[in-house]
């Protein structure tokens, strides 16, 4: 059910595109235009986003200032950071910005997911899928997420159980492998294991293509060429379509009444109805939005685990501070959902977390028709960008920008913190759906793990982030986990 159409006509608009951008750059209006690096004749920046992006992001905000303009190819492309600004295209002019043509390649994948749709039918997906990520109903979710990590910590136990050091493991791709797991369970009630569990490498062969065609600039041969690129695509989304098909076709053989079944997101999105309360989602709108909530449900998720643990592994008297937390609220019992709002202190570092390293580190609009933002001219067609990355290292917001400091977080630093300038799940009406179900999530997991162990990371390895479709450890990241001594009792106090 990949969106052929969809990829092929962002190829046919290329040429135009060329067009419209040297019309751009060489009219009347050149002078209004933001300041930006020249780069290569044709090319522009595109060599320069391809070697190093959040370098060049980052760059182009000190040299230029707030709002700064790069050339990608064909595409006018403008980073802003003021929060007026933002606000101005996440929210008060929203309906004059749709997603960037970048978002194709993820349109392969998830056809008409929220991720991916506009209009008047994101509104309607929207509206009925947001029940499903209510409060209460993602409660009912938590005791699986914590299931989970439990067992994941059995595992653990069973790795360090042999004599001598326990052995260096790859955590980022045991938290990938948990929040899989964990998805799976949520979602569809299902341990994707066996043949489903080819869903995740799957995923990661799709994920890849579709930043190929992200950065191709239209260039990538059209998806029913026969490269060996494309053949390696389609048969990976044979996987995943089969899969969450598979899965949907076995629930529709079972269900009975609307809203019943056990309980899980699949569920809820089934029975969920219109207005009128009689239209519900097809087999194919729900195979894009379930493929959407496994994508961002257990890769944003794992990067954000991820890097919590290196930063805490970095930090040790923080460490310290979030374990003798969870020892004063759950003492040596499991963690649960009724402890989520007493763990406050791992819900700031997790929030830090997520403004040093923001899985979703880039949001792209493309103008649909000529705006002001500020002093600066955006003529239709521009694409518009916010950064996460560099947002939340500005100096202008944040202080000691690069350092680590779980306080910014607490709760009235927080209520003193412009709007718009944290946005770790994007702004407006198109924030994700999810956020708090992964906030959920995140401190559950993280509350549970660090109940029993410390993660440490293997000195000297290469822990640079990777920005592909979210922000990833490019080389993985290395650690060794040390159980650590029977917990204190549930009086200990902290420091």
């Amino acid at each position: 059910m990949s969106n052929v159409s969809d990829a092929s006509a962002f190829q046919a608009t290329f040429a135009t595109a060329i067009v419209d951008a040297l019309r751009r750059r060489r009219g009347p209006d050149r002078r209004r235009l933001a300041p930006g690096p020249e780069g290569l004749p044709l090319l522009g920046s595109t060599l320069d986003v391809r070697a190093d992006v959040l370098g060049l992001f980052e760059s182009g905000r000190r040299d230029y200032g707030d709002t700064v303009r790069f050339a990608f190819g064909p595409y006018d492309f403008v980073l802003v950071h003021r929060p007026e600004d933002i606000r101005t295209v996440l929210l008060t002019r929203a309906a004059d910005f749709h997603k960037s043509p970048t978002y194709q390649g993820l349109a392969l994948i998830l056809g008409n997911g929220l991720l991916t749709s506009e209009g008047e039918f994101w509104k309607r997906q929207r509206k009925l899928m947001t029940p499903a990520f209510h409060h209460r109903q993602l409660l009912g979710l938590c005791e699986t997420m914590v299931r989970c990590a439990s067992d994941q910590a059995d595992e653990w136990d069973r790795a360090c159980a042999g004599p001598g050091p326990s052995p260096a493991i790859d955590l980022h791709e045991e938290m990938m492998r948990l929040t899989f797991r964990i998805v799976g369970l949520t979602l569809f009630s299902t341990e994707l294991t066996g043949r489903a569990s080819d869903m995740g490498p799957a995923l990661s062969t799709v994920l890849e293509h579709a930043n190929f065609i992200a950065t191709s600039l239209g260039l990538a041969p059209a998806p029913w060429v026969p490269t060996p690129r494309n053949l390696r695509f389609r048969r990976a989304m044979k996987v995943v379509d089969d899969i969450v098909l598979g899965i949907i076709a076995r629930r529709r053989e079972t269900e009975g009444e609307p809203g019943e079944g056990p309980g899980d997101l699949l569920t809820m999105l089934m029975s969920a109805t219109d207005e009128s309360g009689t239209e519900r989602m097809s087999d194919a709108e729900l195979r894009d939005e379930v493929t959407t909530l496994v994508l961002a449900g257990h890769e944003t998720t794992a990067q954000t685990l991820t890097w919590t643990f290196m930063l805490l592994s970095r930090h040790p008297e923080v460490e310290r501070r979030v374990v003798a937390e969870i020892l004063e609220v759950c003492g040596s019992r499991t963690p649960n959902m009724g402890d989520l709002e007493a763990l406050t202190y791992t819900g700031q570092v997790i929030s830090e977390s997520l403004r040093l390293y923001p899985p979703a580190w880039l949001f792209e609009r493309q103008a649909l028709v000529d705006i002001q933002l500020g002093e600066f001219f955006i003529p239709a067609g521009t694409l518009v960008a916010v950064c996460p990355w560099t947002l939340h290292r500005h100096p202008e917001h944040w202080q000691n920008p690069e350092g680590f400091d779980p306080e910014r977080f607490s709760p009235e630093n927080v209520t003193e913190r412009a709007r718009y300038t944290y946005l770790p799940f994007g702004g407006g009406p198109r924030q994700c759906i999810g956020t708090n179900f992964a906030l959920y999530e995140a401190k559950l997991v993280m509350a549970t793990l660090l109940q029993r162990y410390a993660v440490e990371l293997v000195p000297g390895q290469d822990l640079r982030p990777e920005a592909s479709v979210t922000l990833r450890p490019a080389a993985g990241m290395r650690v060794r986990l040390r159980p650590r001594a029977s917990p204190r009792p549930p009086s200990a106090r902290l420091p």
